[in-house]
């Protein structure tokens, strides 16, 4: 779960929605390169290790292949939660305002200027005239507010972004240039709505939008890359569009190859089979150990937007009230919630399974967003302390009996399940020393990692979770997940809530943050929420990793981080990594024209693919990171 990031996203879920439950630079390229075609395989489940890629005469394209360890859930921004998904949407549609890479500002996106009416319930948005479709039509306010109203409408359209629209009153188009958005009451996030435009002319053919996958290639967009082709948990390849009003990137073609090993995905990189790895979510200590002396790669790390958390299901339920899933009741105890919390050593956590490479928890937006950073006080603080973990069970009912099990008043021992990823080596690391660490209480654990967890969570078929979001600049998305307007209107369906959470206190002081444009006045009431999620024991933060990726200095000559001082490459709040990247200079060519220039990367359309297929449903949990 972008902002969305939606945002993120990722937000941000780690298969961030849900994630969840863990959901975004210029000119053009140089001539006279020679082309290549590339004959390695791609990792698939028939063939692991691909071979090395070959660089040969051909078109003299230059590809920048990411290894990715996640799915896209869909491609729909309607629909879309993941980080990579909400990546991608941001590298190919515009949003009506970016974030400064600089110092996380907003600045202008779709959007060249924006104000506020002297009571802030009328926002008036003047549109670039300079953006194009890439099908050569004009984009124009009428793409944007049919785009807003669309959201709004909820007909299969409030998965990603119902947040940012909630407080909408009226949105219209004056002009092609003019956009006005009516409140019902003043909204905070007007500079930062992260939601996608999507070009009308496409969009209103479309007949139910909650099954469409928006996978008819090319897909129409105006963002600084066109999404070209799509193979369902294989690779999504973009072209650079040149006629990009910001400028055209320097890369051709963009690919998003998916590894589920990522210790394959790091020897892909090692052997120049591709240019950039991101890890799941991030480089393990011991893979970022493993590159950091070879040849011509070069390691990025830097303070993380994500944390690293245990959900507990509060019990599943609808909007409307209905309760469903088989959530354990004892965990709708705060002393049992309260209990599990302390007897988690995050320090040991921080220390043995990510080996330094993160900041211990605390409060729910990372300390990287110091403006909005919170830390309980000294008395607050639930520190790693068994003896009072065991303390708070007793006074619950949940007393040891001669077996050393915590034993109900029903005689029913005290036993939780807790969805991990499986393709994330830290669930698995952390899973391991919760077995210990509670087992120790007389708490049993069943640790089930799944390939897809996003079945089990929205059913609310699990105890607990390990979950995840990227946080974006303006905290609003991540908080809004935990109101009860995010619950879902009808069991097991998707919604934008994390963990079932509905509490009117929560939601008061959600409403409150929306409202307040005093930036100080505003952080403060989000301080207020942080400290509620932290004191409920629903949301245990445990790290904030820093974001460790890799790529090859002998394919990318530049790159922009964001922050530009010390920040991530991948799942940024804009697109300016992959829009500024820069390809490294290749081998001289020979006088015919033809190349022995670097090798770029794996080239989707040169290669044969096993599998692939549509995707129909959404699957919003399954891997390590989903908003952007």
């Amino acid at each position: 779960m972008d902002t969305q990031d939606q945002h993120g996203r990722t937000a941000a879920p780690k298969t961030t929605a849900p994630r969840r439950p863990r959901g975004r630079l210029r000119i053009a390229l140089a001539g006279g390169a020679a082309a290549f075609t590339l004959t390695a395989g791609l990792a698939t489940p028939l063939n692991p290790a691909p071979q090395q890629a070959e660089a040969k005469a051909g078109d003299g394209k230059k590809v920048l292949t990411v290894a990715v360890a996640q799915s896209v859930d869909s491609l729909s921004p309607f629909l879309a939660q993941r980080l990579l998904s909400t990546s991608i949407h941001r590298l190919t549609y515009e949003y009506l305002t970016n974030y400064d890479a600089e110092n996380n500002k907003a600045i202008p996106g779709f959007a060249t200027s924006w104000k506020p009416s002297a009571d802030k319930l009328t926002w008036t948005y003047t549109i670039r005239g300079d953006s194009k479709w890439s099908d050569g039509k004009q984009a124009t306010a009428d793409d944007a507010a049919w785009t807003f109203n669309k959201v709004m409408s909820k007909e299969g359209t409030a998965t990603s972004n119902s947040n940012f629209v909630t407080n909408f009153k009226k949105v219209t188009a004056p002009s092609p240039t003019k956009l006005v958005i009516e409140l019902k009451k003043p909204q905070a996030t007007m500079a930062a709505l992260d939601v996608p435009i999507v070009p009308k002319h496409v969009w209103e053919k479309v007949d139910d939008i909650s099954k469409f996958n928006n996978d008819k290639m090319p897909v129409v967009g105006n963002g600084p890359f066109v999404l070209t082709d799509y193979k369902t948990d294989q690779y999504v390849k973009l072209k650079a569009n040149k006629d990009f009003w910001r400028g055209t990137p320097k890369f051709d073609e963009l690919v998003f190859k998916t590894y589920k090993d990522q210790d394959a995905a790091v020897s892909a990189l090692r052997k120049g089979e591709v240019s950039f790895v991101a890890g799941q979510p991030a480089l393990t200590p011991a893979q970022a150990a493993s590159l950091k002396n070879e040849k011509n790669i070069k390691v990025n790390e830097g303070p993380g937007r994500r944390f690293f958390a245990l959900a507990t299901n509060p019990g599943a339920r609808t909007l409307d009230g209905k309760k469903f899933g088989d959530g354990n009741p004892a965990l709708l105890d705060k002393k049992v919630r309260q209990a599990l919390f302390l007897s988690v050593d995050r320090k040991a956590i921080v220390d043995k399974v990510f080996q330094g490479h993160a900041v211990e928890g605390a409060g729910y937006i990372p300390p990287r967003f110091s403006d909005y950073a919170w830390k309980p006080s000294a008395d607050q603080e639930l520190t790693y302390d068994p003896k009072r973990a065991a303390k708070l069970l007793d006074e619950a009912g949940y007393k040891k009996n001669g077996d050393g099990k915590r034993v109900g008043k029903d005689g029913k021992p005290l036993d939780f399940r807790i969805l991990c990823h499986a393709t994330d080596p830290n669930d698995k690391a952390v899973g391991k020393y919760l077995k210990e660490w509670w087992g120790d209480l007389g708490i049993g654990l069943k640790v089930d990692c799944l390939d897809d967890v996003s079945v089990p969570w929205y059913a609310g078929e699990y105890d607990l979770a390990f979950d995840g979001w990227s946080v974006n600049p303006d905290p609003d998305f991540v908080l809004g997940i935990h109101t009860c307007a995010a619950l879902p209107k009808k069991a097991k369906e998707s919604a934008a809530t994390d963990n079932f959470i509905c509490d009117k206190k929560y939601d008061d002081l959600y409403a409150k943050q929306l409202a307040e444009y005093d930036p100080a006045k505003r952080a403060d009431i989000v301080k207020q929420m942080e400290s509620w999620l932290y004191d409920s024991g629903y949301m245990n933060v445990l790290a904030y990793p820093n974001a460790v990726e890799a790529y090859r200095t002998d394919q990318i000559k530049s790159i922009t981080t964001m922050p530009k001082a010390a920040g991530n490459i991948y799942g940024q709040d804009g697109y300016w990594s992959w829009w500024s990247a820069v390809p490294a200079e290749g081998k001289s060519s020979s006088k015919d024209g033809s190349s022995t220039g670097v090798i770029i990367g794996i080239a989707a359309a040169a290669v044969v693919l096993v599998g692939g297929g549509a995707l129909f449903a959404l699957r919003r949990r399954s891997t390590a990171e989903d908003r952007e």
